[in-house]
C-alpha cells in the first residue's frame, strides 16, 4: 500500500479546544483559555457614573484600570448576592482588557472539534450571536456548556464605551 493510500485510511483527528467553564445561576458556560488573561477573587470596584447598568464599574489591576462587567445584568439574569466563589474572569477583548463577574469558575472543559455542537436556530427569538457552540460534558454528555464568543459578548461600541470610562476614570484620579 502507498503512503498516500494509508494516509487517507487513518482517521482524522480533530483539533482539541480549552475552555474556562465559569457558573452563571444554573448554566455553566465557556470561554477560549487563550482569551483569559487571570482570575481573581471578587472585590470592590469604584462605580462609574452614567455607565451602562452591566458596567459595574472599574477596578486598579497592578496599575491597568480595567472596566468590570456584570454577566448576569449583560445576560439580563435575576440579580444575585456576591459570594466567596465569586470571580472576576480577566479576558482579552479587541485588544482591550476587560473584566468579567462571574458566579463561580468550575473547570478547564477540553472538548474535541467535531463534538462541539452548533447553536440551534432560535428563529430571532434570542439573540445567539456571542455563542460559538454547546458543547456535552459529564460522562454520557448529558449536560451541555454554552461557547462563549467573548470578543462578542459586549459590541464593538459597548467595549470601546466600557474602556473610555475606565480611561476616564484614571484621568480623574
Amino acid at each position: 500500500m502507498s503512503e498516500q493510500t494509508q494516509a487517507k485510511r487513518q482517521p482524522v483527528v480533530s483539533e482539541t479546544h480549552q475552555f474556562l467553564t465559569f457558573a452563571l445561576g444554573q448554566e455553566e458556560y465557556g470561554v477560549e483559555i487563550l482569551k483569559i488573561q487571570e482570575i481573581k477573587g471578587f472585590s470592590q470596584v469604584t462605580p462609574l457614573p452614567n455607565a451602562p447598568p452591566y458596567v459595574k464599574g472599574v477596578l486598579n489591576l497592578r496599575g491597568t484600570i480595567v472596566p468590570i462587567v456584570d454577566l448576569r445584568k449583560k445576560f439580563n439574569l435575576p440579580e444575585m448576592e456576591y459570594t466567596p466563589f465569586t470571580v472576576i474572569v480577566v479576558v482579552q477583548v479587541a485588544g482591550k482588557t476587560l473584566g468579567f463577574i462571574v458566579d463561580a469558575v468550575s473547570d478547564v472543559l477540553t472538548v474535541q472539534g467535531n463534538a462541539i455542537q452548533p447553536t440551534p436556530d432560535l428563529h430571532g427569538q434570542i439573540d445567539t450571536a456571542c455563542l460559538t457552540g454547546l458543547a456535552p460534558t459529564g460522562e454520557q454528555g448529558e449536560k451541555l456548556v454554552i461557547l462563549l464568543d467573548i470578543d462578542k459578548v459586549l459590541t464593538a461600541g459597548e467595549t470601546a464605551a466600557a474602556a473610555q470610562a475606565a480611561v476616564e476614570s484614571a484621568l480623574n484620579n
